[in-house]
């Protein structure tokens, strides 16, 4: 009720000026006949009557006129004013780089994110100082003349090899018979990142296809000699048998490793709960590689740890992770040589930080060059891919071991030296 009285309240006058302006009006017609016929002392007092009718109605009526059109003025710059803030609310609210433009004015309104992708991005700025690239302007332009919605994929230049996804889309009425709009949003989505696992899954497919597919030649080819010209040959046929069998069982060790890291990523959202005691654990891993020690003549020690250390976590996955660490420090490691284990208390934390444990094993075998070390936990990378097949590694040992220490919110690091050895560290929170 209340706005209903202030309408009318508005209303009011503007409707009694409309009658008033009528009356005068009328007045003045009315007037003008009697004046015509009145003797000549009433014809100038009549004749001046109506003249100041006329005169109050023309009045009233251009007051009226100019009213109503400082309302359509008032009203067309409210509503101007609420465009743009609406528009400047919704871009500020996208989590996307976000901008605005109009075809003759450049950029009207932009959010903070779009400053990562357009270089000293400010309003009034024209589409060619936005982005160079021929795809993105093709876009912008396109949108423009046939107000269809486009799609271009660029590179940022600000950010070295992010890739960008720009969706054009046209905002609010055309203009003029040809259709064409005159503001049009932009939004940007980065796709670096699934740029980057498609470029992992693409390598990882033809990794594993050229690894199986080198033993799998190997059983084939001495298949068809034992099958034609070895076929009576007693002594080829028990060596290529043999050759087969170890072929056989490299490809069993790369399977298992794949079933395995396929087994790690399926659970990595999922911690572990269980309780495990590293210095039992470790006890475990060495009498398993003991054998594998013992053939090259290489000694494996493991510190005195005082108290126990427990850590929460899958024991079975964990054996697993310094296994792989420790075979390779065995594997290699010099003929001879020695690898260390030591497990304690980390004291490189910050106060009232979670208490950790590290663990290290280190050799003193060749060492590894510093341009390997950041690559060392990727799939299918080796050092020397030839030594690597030689002593039966598969490239995946570091990297199921990276993938267990992250779902068990763990660490790895490694410092080497050549000619003096590696060290492999693992961070582990205490139970």
């Amino acid at each position: 009720m209340g706005l209903i009285r202030h309408s009318q309240s508005h209303e009011r006058p503007a409707t009694d000026e409309a009658g008033l302006a009528v009356a005068c009006a009328i007045v003045a017609l009315a007037l003008v006949p009697v004046g015509l016929y009145a003797g000549e002392p009433l014809r100038p007092a009549i004749f001046f009557v109506s003249g100041c009718a006329a005169g109050a109605a023309a009045i009233l009526a251009w007051r009226r006129h100019a009213a109503r059109i400082n309302a359509g003025e008032s009203k067309t710059t409210r509503t101007s004013s609420s465009t743009m803030h609406s528009e400047a609310d919704i871009v500020a609210a996208m989590p996307d780089p976000a901008i605005i433009l109009h075809r003759t004015m450049g950029v009207t309104t932009y959010n903070d994110a779009a400053r990562s992708v357009f270089e000293r991005l400010s309003r009034g700025q024209a589409l060619e100082y936005l982005n160079r690239d021929p795809e993105f302007i093709a876009a912008v332009t396109g949108v423009f003349e046939t107000g269809q919605k486009q799609i271009a994929r660029f590179v940022s230049p600000n950010r070295r090899g992010q890739r960008l996804l720009a969706t054009v889309t046209p905002l609010g009425d055309s203009d003029g018979a040809d259709r064409s709009v005159t503001t049009v949003l932009i939004t940007v989505h980065d796709e670096s990142e699934q740029h980057r696992l498609l470029a992992m899954r693409t390598d990882f497919i033809a990794n594993a296809s050229h690894e199986l597919r080198t033993p799998l030649a190997s059983v084939r080819g001495f298949i068809e000699t034992l099958q034609g010209p070895a076929r009576n040959d007693e002594a080829a046929r028990a060596r290529f048998l043999a050759i087969m069998a170890e072929q056989a069982e490299r490809m069993t060790r790369l399977i298992d490793d794949l079933l395995l890291l396929s087994r790690v990523e399926e659970k990595a959202n999922l911690k572990p709960t269980g309780e495990v005691d590293l210095d039992a654990l470790l006890k475990d891993v060495v009498r398993a590689i003991a054998a594998t020690a013992a053939e090259r003549g290489m000694s494996i020690s493991i510190a005195a740890t005082t108290p126990q250390l427990l850590t929460k976590g899958d024991r079975d996955e964990l054996f697993q992770v310094f296994h792989n660490l420790i075979e390779n420090a065995v594997k290699y490691g010099r003929d001879g040589g020695s690898v260390k284990i030591e497990s304690a208390e980390a004291t490189d934390r910050s106060k009232n930080a979670p208490r950790r444990i590290a663990v290290t094993i280190s050799d003193d075998g060749p060492g590894i060059a510093p341009e390997h070390l950041p690559r060392l936990t990727e799939r299918f990378y080796r050092v020397s891919a030839e030594h690597s097949r030689r002593i039966g590694g598969t490239g995946l040992g570091l990297a199921i071991a990276k993938h267990i220490l992250n779902r068990h919110e763990g660490e790895m690091s490694v410092d080497s030296v050549i000619g003096s050895g590696t060290t492999f560290r693992v961070i582990l929170p205490a139970r």
